[in-house]
């Protein structure tokens, strides 16, 4: 478990429930605000996006397939919902940085200087997740479906299903991308050590094919593009943890042989 570090402002001062009540108001207005600007942008390339995040699928259909829409408001609803999920991964840095201020009042002071890598590095991993699934998992997983059409039984495809199914699977790789992240900051307020994820590591790999399997498709190409970045991001944030530990390690050694030499 790693030490405290630092002073909290204001450490004696409880802010009254109140005022979280109100400081999560400001927050949550805020990131409405911007996420409400960023879809009035997005809307306008409508069609644009839509036509993008069809590229994969596309590019696997038969020749002359298109899509369909089954209502008369489907399209239209269709083309809000795109522009709403453009705009959350166009204001995401501002929105994770919203986040960070109202936590930030509970943090040490050595804590609070994380806030630009915390920003910049979720939104990055956010983002990669998605892009992963976009470029590897999309045209893989698509395949795998379309392959289950004949001469008779022809893939007809809606676009509210078709958007359905592509969001969840680019929000839930953008989410299992955070997981470095989330690891480093738990590791850093003491919840877990890098012995911990250790001891727990065969649980952990058993977990994400669990997790893989509840988030993707039914399919195992699907569940194993998902399983094994989560192996990896799981290595990658024990490798974080220890990194933390070793540097948190030297500090403490350098503050108390500066106390002893007093």
């Amino acid at each position: 478990m790693l030490p405290p570090m630092g002073n909290r402002n204001h450490i004696d001062e409880k802010m009254p429930f109140t005022s979280h009540l109100e400081e999560l108001r400001v927050r949550l207005m805020r990131s409405l605000a911007a996420i409400g600007i960023g879809f009035a942008v997005c809307y306008f390339f409508k069609e644009r996006l839509f036509s993008f995040l069809m590229l994969p699928l596309a590019d696997i259909m038969p020749e002359g397939s298109g899509m369909i829409f089954t209502s008369l408001p489907e399209a239209f609803f269709t083309y809000l919902k795109v522009s709403f999920f453009a705009a959350i991964f166009l204001v995401s840095p501002y929105v994770l940085y919203q986040i960070w201020k109202f936590i930030s009042p509970g943090l040490y002071d050595s804590e609070k200087k994380y806030i630009f890598p915390f920003v910049s590095l979720s939104s990055i991993f956010f983002i990669g997740g998605a892009l992963f699934a976009y470029f590897l998992v999309f045209p893989l997983g698509f395949k795998f479906f379309v392959a289950f059409g004949t001469d008779f039984i022809k893939p007809m495809l809606s676009m509210k299903e078709y958007l359905s199914f592509s969001m969840k699977l680019l929000i839930a790789f953008g989410i299992i991308f955070e997981l470095p992240i989330f690891m480093f900051f738990i590791a850093r307020i003491g919840l877990v050590d890098s012995e911990t994820l250790i001891k727990k590591r065969k649980y952990a790999i058993l977990l994400t094919f669990i997790i893989a399997a509840l988030l993707t498709p039914p399919d195992v190409v699907t569940q194993a593009m998902m399983a094994v970045p989560l192996i990896i991001l799981y290595e990658i944030s024990l490798f974080v943890v220890k990194l933390g530990e070793k540097k948190t390690e030297a500090k403490n050694e350098k503050e108390n042989g500066g106390n002893n030499e007093k």
